[in-house]
């Protein structure tokens, strides 16, 4: 039977989503299939965006939009009992698929029904599931609309407060026979989150229990999107970067006066509402916008149905600000009022959203402790997504000083916010600082933790290049060519890391391999005992990972480098906690094949048991036989590595590469890297096509290297 949690509210507008992702989230740590399940949709008309973004989840079990929901309202209405009936049935059938499932509770949409917590606590005893009470933290709706104010803000309910709601809805709980697993307070006053909790658990009269959190309110969750924003107003995009409607909107600046009296109106993240025939205004709050010295804001409604002159048009094209101006034919107060009613929801286009859900979860929850109330045990496997948590949970106990030189290309950036959000590392990002923290805000990232560096700065090119003169003079190189070089991202970068700027660093993305690393290879270099620079990628496979080198750097090892290659592919297995089993691989198993190319693996193994003796190592050996242990029994029956193989060393380039790109594509393995081992200080190449995650885990590798490193 899989274990459960039902999350629930006392009332509506609680911010559940957050605590819902961030259990999800936990449960990856140790549950290897997850499931997630709506006991009563929100809406017949449209699809639950909360549901969609839980769905989205990479953990979660492979189950559809109807599969995971239970019932309607409307059949919750017809017949209280079936309707029970049912749920039980459905949930039953995502259950069997999963070893843990999520299940959430109702959204209170149906605001005529008083008794909606007493049926969630019905569902959750008759589901035999511990219930994660969420209560709201703040109460009412906001102040009246003036000419700035901050959107999704209403006040905070004190403790007092939220003890007497505790009260109410554990009766209302005990009444329906739901046991309580832990209650989190959301949306909770920064400023007394201890007096919140202490007074919930002494209301709760449960004790040790029941758990209490409180998660504190933080304005980017409440704050409506410009896409949201243009839904609700019923407009349509009329200029601006259509990616940049992802962006927050933290307030609401009503410009319907001079410039002069809009100008100290304006404030950081607002949407500013401008009459549609007063062209004179727009083209000031554009211009404000592209100020250094104004507040940056996230877009600009037209309301009223005006149509702009075509010169001003054509002013606007020239403009290229990007920021989205929004055209609705509503009236300014029927805008206002569209645009003050509308709630941020954390929905999955949302990256914004989601990295400050799950690192605000993480650091005020205790999701060991959750995990342990919930009794699920430490899983034998290690999926992918486990060994992605723990590479993030180990780089953040090191939290080591990454240097990202691609500014410019909007993963690393979208990556850099992941980071800073879930405090994974440090991070120096190379570009021109204006432009850098202008397109990130215009993508609505917070990159603000980040230090961003011009590789053009006069003071750091002179002292770089200095260094880099010195130790390239052998070389010739002149103090000249060296400043010339050090301009260069790549070699600004890898400068930084050689003299102690930076821990590490990540680059690749915009660049080739042979860019990326080439500046290491000059003022790096190698570890002692180890002549070549080489790589591995972690294959995260569906219950284990292992590790397979090289497959991206040395085209033809000798003997030796194959020897190199092995021990320090061991090496890197055990810094990422890997039992290193290696396996030499070639066409041949044992004594069974002769030719150039097995004694070349057969050299190379001998050389890897003369100087590390320690390792358990096997070759030459045919990949069946190496990680299969039937084929083992039969080909290799007294060796201690075949069928056991962790570390699979490739006799070249053509073979890795083919091979881990067809394990990754026909297994649909994780592959993570390539990472460079060898070299002094931890520089890591991505592939020109990595994704976001990809760029995660890299620098999460990056800064665990650099915490091995002398």
């Amino acid at each position: 039977m899989a274990h459960r949690i039902y999350i629930c509210s006392a009332e509506g507008n609680t911010g559940k989503s957050t605590v819902a992702l961030g259990t999800l989230d936990t449960l990856t740590r140790r549950a290897t299939r997850v499931g997630v399940f709506r006991p009563v949709a929100r809406s017949t008309d449209e699809r639950d965006y909360v549901l969609e973004l839980l769905l989205a989840h990479d953990a979660v079990v492979e189950l559809s939009y109807d599969d995971a929901i239970g019932v309607g309202y409307d059949d919750v209405h017809a017949d209280p009992d079936a309707a029970l009936a049912t749920i039980v049935r459905r949930f039953k059938a995502v259950e069997d698929r999963c070893d843990a499932v999520v299940i959430l509770g109702s959204d209170f949409t149906d605001v005529g029904s008083p008794t909606e917590l007493a049926y969630n606590a019905r569902i959750a005893a008759n589901l035999g599931a511990p219930v994660l009470l969420v209560l709201g933290g703040r109460v009412g709706e906001a102040a009246v609309l003036g000419h700035s104010d901050r959107l999704g803000h209403s006040d905070a309910r004190t403790p007092g407060d939220l003890a007497q709601l505790t009260e109410l809805a554990a009766e209302e709980l005990e009444r329906e026979h739901a046991s309580v697993l832990g209650i989190v307070v959301n949306r909770a006053d920064p400023q007394r989150l201890d007096e919140i909790v202490e007074a919930v658990r002494e209301a709760g009269r449960a004790g040790t229990a029941v758990a209490v959190w409180a998660i504190p309110e933080d304005p980017y969750l409440v704050a409506p999107s410009m896409r949201t924003i243009m839904q609700a107003v019923g407009g349509e995009l009329y200029a601006g970067d259509p990616d940049l409607l992802d962006r927050e909107a933290l307030g609401v600046v009503i410009a319907a006066m001079s410039m002069e009296n809009v100008l100290p109106r304006l404030i950081e993240g607002s949407v500013v509402i401008v009459p549609g025939d007063r062209s004179e205004v727009l083209l000031g709050v554009l211009t404000a916008h592209a100020s250094a010295t104004f507040p940056s804001i996230s877009g600009i409604v037209l309301n009223g149905g005006f149509p702009l002159s075509e010169h001003i048009e054509r002013l606007i094209e020239g403009l290229k600000a990007g920021l989205p101006i929004i055209q609705t034919s509503l009236g300014s107060y029927d805008t206002a009022l569209a645009i003050r009613n509308t709630r941020g929801r954390l929905a999955a286009e949302s990256q914004r959203k989601r990295d400050t859900a799950l690192a605000l979860f993480e650091q005020h929850v205790d999701g060991a402790a959750l995990l342990d109330r919930l009794e699920i045990a430490r899983p034998e496997v290690v999926t992918p997504l486990m060994f992605e948590y723990g590479l993030l949970e180990r780089a953040r106990r090191v939290r080591k000083h990454i240097v990202l030189p691609e500014g410019y290309d909007d993963r690393i950036l979208r990556a850099a916010a992941t980071l800073l959000a879930r405090d994974v590392a440090d991070l120096t990002i190379l570009g021109e600082e204006i432009e850098i923290r202008a397109r990130a805000i215009g993508l609505g990232l917070d990159i603000s933790r980040a230090t961003v560096l011009s590789n053009h700065d006069h003071v750091l090119v002179y002292r770089l290049a200095d260094e880099y003169q010195r130790r390239r003079a052998h070389k010739g190189v002149t103090l000249e060519q060296a400043r010339d070089t050090v301009q260069d991202v790549s070699y600004f970068g890898t400068m930084m890391v050689a003299m102690g700027l930076a821990d590490g660093m990540v680059s690749g993305a915009m660049h080739t391999t042979a860019h990326t690393i080439r500046p290491a290879f000059e003022v790096i270099k190698t570890v002692p005992e180890v002549d070549v620079v080489s790589s591995v990628f972690l294959m995260a496979l569906a219950d284990r990972v292992l590790v397979y080198g090289d497959c991206a750097v040395v085209p033809e090892p000798t003997a030796e480098q194959l020897a190199d290659i092995a021990i320090s592919s061991a090496a890197t297995a055990a810094q990422f906690g890997i039992d290193s089993r290696v396996a030499m691989l070639s066409y041949s198993t044992g004594e069974s094949g002769s030719g150039a190319d097995v004694d070349k693996v057969r050299r190379a193994t001998a050389l890897v048991r003369e100087r590390a003796p320690e390792l358990a190592v096997e070759g030459p050996i045919q990949y069946d036989a190496a990680a299969d242990a039937a084929v083992a029994r039969t080909k290799l029956p007294e060796s201690d590595v075949a069928g056991r193989a962790t570390v699979f060393i490739f006799p070249d380039l053509n073979t890795g590469n083919n091979t881990y790109k067809a394990v990754q594509r026909s297994s649909g393995a994780v592959a993570i890297g390539p990472v460079l081992q060898g070299l002094r200080k931890p520089i890591n190449d991505l592939s020109r096509g990595a994704t976001v995650q990809d760029i995660v885990n890299t620098v999460a590798i990056t800064a665990i290297q650099a915490a091995d490193t002398p």
